[in-house]
């Protein structure tokens, strides 16, 4: 069996996540709630929201042919790369308003800030292209997993050592490297 649907899915949502702001939202919430609550509530939004861009990257590897996805995936990644490294650090800026419960918070707040999220959009172009849904969904989750879970316990510790903006870097130039295979492999075939 090829797992490169799998490690493709992860290496990409584990980079693109660092210092992304779901997982200042995670760090945020975890400063403030349990942080099993809040671990519980971000599964909880991923597996939806990951659901969700898995089925409709599945569902348009049917309909559009093979070449234009990946035209489309690599296009995608280059411009969110480039987004990545141009945003503005304001987002750890962002306020949380008071809510009774913590895990439906953080189910709330990063559900809503994950649909139309790049890492979404990429795990659609990743489906579509790779044709192994569960495979895709499989090494995207473990990410989500991992990386929230690091986010929780480490988060504070991070950002202490490594500045934002060399994680954002990092994520950028990951977006841009994935835009520039899904050119080349849309272009040679």
């Amino acid at each position: 069996m090829d797992l490169t649907p799998l490690v493709a899915s992860f290496v990409l949502v584990a980079v693109a996540e660092l210092g992304d702001k779901t997982q200042i939202a995670v760090i945020t919430l975890s400063s403030r709630f349990r942080a099993f609550s809040v671990f519980l509530g971000a599964l909880l939004a991923f597996l939806l929201t990951t659901g969700i861009a898995v089925a409709i990257g599945d569902a348009l590897a049917f309909i559009i042919p093979t070449f234009w996805i990946r035209l489309a995936a690599a296009a995608m990644f280059l411009i969110f790369g480039i987004y990545t490294l141009v945003q503005k650090e304001d987002e750890a800026k962002m306020k949380m308003k008071e809510v009774r419960s913590a895990v439906f918070s953080s189910f709330s707040l990063i559900t809503l800030m994950e649909l139309g999220d790049k890492t979404q959009f990429a795990v659609i172009a990743l489906s579509a292209e790779y044709k192994f849904p569960f495979l895709v969904y499989l090494g995207v989750m473990v990410a989500f997993i991992l990386i929230t879970a690091l986010g929780i316990i480490f988060g504070a510790a991070l950002t202490r050592f490594v500045p934002l903006r060399y994680i954002r870097l990092g994520s950028g130039i990951v977006f841009l490297l994935f835009g520039v295979v899904f050119l080349i492999t849309a272009v040679v075939g």
